[in-house]
């Protein structure tokens, strides 16, 4: 293979598609093809160095990123195992803008073409060159040609076949490289064999070879007149114009194989060694210059067993060593104590590393997920953004025992450092800690990293709605608190007028006393005694949008005190309202869902079905066929929008929402809410 500007490792590749479209086998095949393992492992077997967490196994799926060394004809090659459900998507983040290139596996199924436009859209944005490795060629039933022209409204580039299969009774048994002009066939879990092509393949392949220097020619005007001289561009400059316009994003070029029996396995390690952009290419894509001071750019988060916190991260720029003092965007984040190689989950103490080279940092207490760290004095600039994850569903999570309520509160601190799509909120108005995620299994695998490897304990339920009440009518009632036992007595006497306020307002208090009735001294104590009953009303919930006067009262010149005026404010408030017409108020959110065009209008009927407003809907600007629907939602019925969503768009719907307003809410269902906060409280 000419080698077209070939940039020498150590490289950092990402192996990225849809869930199960199988990014972990291949890695595994790529191990054994390299020498880097003995045996290629599968995932039903659960023997693979990807996946090899408890929770992945378990549930035989990515979780998290996989990491593994290897080194290919004396290039050192890192590659990352990106997760493909979209419930660990976030995982990706801050790995994709350090890698030099993306390898997207994709499968010939209709029904995964919306999670693969997701993903290379985001490859697009974040403009990362990319080879698409469209897998299972040994499952293939139909041509390439028309696979191609299913998935190519996923991608906002060329889809370029590189490869096209051979064909013996209804199976592919080989693939000609169309960049090469030579055939091989396959030779299961090891190296493919050079062939002969006979005539009916060369025909194929003098077509095939057309069509894709057809596409080269739109970027390239010299070989766009040799197109139309009818001169046949020579191997070399073919080559170079395949490499140039990968590197720069204008194209995807497409290789065929099967990771299951390591098919094409090999031409795809070439093309990576050979076309793959190195560290230098991914300094200039980041505006990184190469100072004096060695960089890292932390990818991930670990929290080994027994060694402790652990950074992963890829040396951007000079060489990395053993105690190393490494400044973060806010300061210091602490020393290196140990450089590790990372296969799977077995990291291996090593010496210094070098630019391009992607490692284990031992316990810098101080690096979070994102963090870009430097040597040197001051803090280095920051190099990638990590957006913050917006949550779609939630579960309240407690300790089983009030003893581990500490060791809980460490390990969600912990989770959300190995995984900031995580997010912690304690609701102040229900009392409770709520543990955010991306979808069912997102935090089903979170719960269980709890409990088994951080050993806690923990219970958890739906989280309750912050429901509010406020009132409809007006009342004057008098709180009076009189006690006498021995000594001074107690005595508070208040007249107040309680009203309502328009939506939005809050609480206001205010008096209106005349003559001394009430001593002035005594007003902040009474609207304490206001404010105490406000936070449960007759109702059971927070009291809002009330207006409060204080307009008599009276007063002992002994007995009298802040506690009996607070005293009988609370008193008077608790014998008024409930005769104020007292209504449940339910929050509403204002969410945008963000949905494939084909299924706009069963989210819809969803939006409808969950007593929602609709407001519109629109398309998703910068991507093709999505629209965006906007609605009011209460928040009652938020809870499991997600899994609804997700089924009806092929696992890649989501939403964002935000709390709008509070609306009364009557009847059956206003009933209901109260009933079920009673039991809870009583529970």
């Amino acid at each position: 293979m000419a080698d077209g500007g070939r940039v020498p490792g150590p490289k950092c590749v990402a192996l990225i598609g849809p869930f199960a479209s199988g990014k972990t086998t291949l890695l595994e095949a790529i191990l054994a093809r390299t020498g880097a393992i003995t045996r290629q492992g599968t995932i039903a077997e659960k023997n693979t160095v990807g996946d090899a967490s408890p929770e992945a196994r378990a549930h035989q799926m990515s979780i998290e990123v996989n990491i593994a060394e290897t080194e290919f004809m004396g290039d050192r090659v890192t590659f990352l195992d990106c997760p493909g459900s979209v419930e660990f998507a976030f995982e990706t983040e801050a790995i994709l803008p350090v890698v030099d290139l993306a390898v997207v596996v994709a499968e010939a199924d209709e029904k995964k073409i919306p999670a693969l436009q997701v993903i290379l859209k985001t490859l697009e944005e974040k403009k990362i060159p990319r080879i698409l490795f469209l897998n299972k060629m040994d499952k293939a039933d139909g041509s390439v040609r028309s696979t191609l022209e299913m998935l190519q409204p996923a991608s906002g580039v060329p889809l370029v076949l590189r490869h096209i299969p051979i064909w013996q009774s209804n199976v592919v048994t080989g693939f000609i490289d169309l960049a090469l002009e030579r055939a091989f066939v396959y030779r299961e879990h090891t190296a493919s064999e050079t062939i002969d092509m006979g005539d009916e393949d060369r025909a194929r392949e003098s077509e095939a070879r057309f069509t894709m220097l057809e596409t080269l020619a739109d970027y390239d005007d010299g070989l766009m007149e040799q197109l139309l001289e009818d001169i046949q561009p020579d191997r070399e400059s073919v080559f170079k114009d395949l490499v140039k316009e990968m590197r720069a994003g204008s194209i995807c070029p497409v290789l065929i194989g099967s990771a299951d029996k390591a098919y094409g396995v090999g031409r795809l390690l070439k093309a990576i060694r050979h076309e793959s952009p190195g560290i230098e290419g991914t300094r200039a894509r980041l505006g990184l210059v190469e100072g004096d001071e060695a960089t890292a750019q932390v990818m991930k988060t670990l929290h080994t067993t027994h060694g402790g916190k652990m950074s992963v991260a890829r040396v951007m720029a000079r060489s990395l060593a053993e105690g190393a003092e490494l400044m973060g965007p806010e300061g210091e984040v602490g020393r290196v104590s140990g450089i590790f190689r990372l296969m799977g989950h077995t990291p291996q103490k090593r010496d210094a590393a070098q630019a391009g080279e992607t490692v284990g940092l031992g316990k810098l207490d101080g690096a979070r997920t994102g963090m870009t760290l430097a040597t040197g004095k001051a803090a280095p600039r920051q190099l990638v953004a990590l957006p913050p994850a917006d949550p779609v569903l939630g579960l309240a999570v407690a300790s089983a025992e009030r003893k581990d309520d500490v060791k809980l509160s460490s390990a969600l601190q912990k989770a959300i450092e190995e995984d900031p799509s995580l997010r912690v909120t304690h609701v102040q108005d229900t009392g409770e800690t709520v543990l955010e995620g991306q979808g069912e299994m997102h935090l089903r695998v979170a719960m269980e990293r709890l409990t088994g490897k951080y050993g806690v304990a923990v219970r958890t339920h739906e989280p309750h709605v912050p429901y509010k009440e406020t009132i409809r009518g007006t009342v004057t009632v008098r709180g009076r608190h009189k006690k006498q036992s021995g000594g001074h007595g107690q005595f508070g006497d208040v007249v107040l007028d309680i009203k309502p306020l328009p939506r939005g307002s809050g609480f206001q208090f205010d008096e209106t006393v005349t003559g001394g009735a009430v001593p002035r001294n005594y007003f902040s104590s009474i609207e304490e005694g206001v404010e105490e009953y406000l936070r449960k009303g007759p109702l059971g919930f927070p009291v809002v949008d009330v207006s409060v006067t204080l307009t008599d009262g009276s007063y002992h010149a002994v007995d009298s005190s802040d506690m009996a005026f607070r005293t009988a404010a609370q008193i008077g408030m608790r014998e008024g309202m409930p005769q104020c017409r007292p209504v449940l108020l339910e929050p509403v959110l204002k969410v945008e869902i963000a949905v494939p065009s084909e299924a706009t209008p069963r989210v819809n009927a969803i939006v409808s079905q969950r007593r929602g407003q609709l407001l519109g809907f629109d398309a998703r600007p910068g991507w093709q066929g999505w629209d965006v629907v906007e609605a009011m939602i209460p928040q009652a019925e938020i809870r499991d929008l997600i899994v609804e969503l997700r089924s009806a768009t092929a696992g890649v719907g989501t939403f964002k929402a935000t709390f709008d307003h509070l609306a009364e809410l009557t009847g059956k269902l206003a009933d209901q809410a109260i009933e079920r906060a009673t039991g809870a409280k009583a529970a």
